[in-house]
């Protein structure tokens, strides 16, 4: 079981580093309304305007931030601004102990699945996946759920996913438990191969990912099949998969087709539909808790994140 990391209070100071490519700054600076409605001080780290072509900064830079974070002791939760590309240039040389150590919430998604993975299985603390400040809260397509959702981070919370929320499609019936891993789907397999690829068992895999085709998603999946990531894992949370149609190919297979061809008949649960991703409103989750998918009742549960 992974160590949850303890609850915000009002007044706390949160650190915010751009982990990847340079965020839109006018739409960070925006979003630090957001935390101070919220009660929180900010702690911007050093390099978050830094430009080095698609990165925030060179690599040094955006891991000298990371590490900064971890090690002041006045800041008790990082929310990255952004996501893009570049987390994975620097996975080798994080100081997983620092986290380890103090455990500290780490809130974002998209590239920093990279970090949610590595952080999660080498210093064995629970992350979070959700809406990030220039990407999102900083936008006017800021939703009010996506917005109550950073209310996990200041109780111990049990979230319930149903349809509710969303419309929910049940790809295979059946119930299972385990803990909730994963993210973006084409940064779980840039990742297959390293020592910093995602363990899947027992344990519940989501997925989701932003403009990529049905034909892509195949070839992905067909990699986490080859790699037995999808016979480890217990069930499957399929999560937005925003932008996917086809742009020039006039014959294809839908996703669903796809997701049915690699996930419906592994006789575990499977449901498309949720929010969670690259999406408006993003029901953010906690990674590294147990969580419980049914697709009988089309609902998903998940354990608080912070303790």
């Amino acid at each position: 079981m992974r160590t949850r990391p303890l609850r915000l209070q009002k007044g706390d100071t949160i650190g915010i580093i751009a982990p990847s490519s340079p965020p839109n700054i006018e739409n960070l600076n925006r979003s630090l309304a957001f935390l101070e409605q919220l009660g929180l001080n900010v702690k911007m780290g050093k390099h978050v305007e830094k430009i080095n072509g698609y990165l925030a900064g060179t690599d040094d830079e955006r891991l000298e931030d990371l590490h900064d974070m971890l090690t002041d002791p006045n800041v008790k939760g990082i929310i990255c601004a952004g996501g893009g590309f570049g987390a994975a240039r620097y996975a080798d040389r994080i100081d997983f102990q620092l986290m380890s150590e103090q455990p500290k919430i780490l809130w974002g998604y998209s590239d920093i699945t990279y970090l949610h993975t590595t952080i999660g299985q080498f210093a064995n603390v629970v992350t979070f996946h959700g809406p990030m400040l220039a990407s999102d809260v900083g936008k006017d397509t800021f939703h009010e759920l996506s917005a109550r959702m950073f209310g996990q981070l200041f109780e111990p919370i049990e979230l319930h996913y149903t349809e509710d929320i969303s419309p929910l499609t049940t790809i295979s019936r059946g119930v299972a438990q385990g803990e909730l891993v994963g993210g973006n789907l084409s940064l779980l397999v840039s990742a297959l191969g390293s020592k910093y690829e995602i363990d899947t068992r027992g344990q519940l895999l989501f997925i989701e990912d932003v403009s990529e085709e049905p034909y892509k998603v195949d070839s992905m999946l067909n990699q986490l099949r080859l790699s037995g990531k999808l016979h480890d894992a217990v069930g499957f949370v399929v999560g937005d998969f925003a932008k996917a149609e086809p742009k020039n190919q006039k014959s294809t297979l839908t996703l669903t087709e796809v997701l049915k061809h690699y996930l419906g008949d592994l006789g575990k649960p499977v449901v498309s539909g949720f929010k969670i991703g690259h999406c408006e409103p993003h029901f953010a989750v906690p990674l590294g808790v147990e969580a419980r998918l049914d697709g009988d009742s089309k609902t998903l549960t998940i354990l608080p994140g912070v303790k």
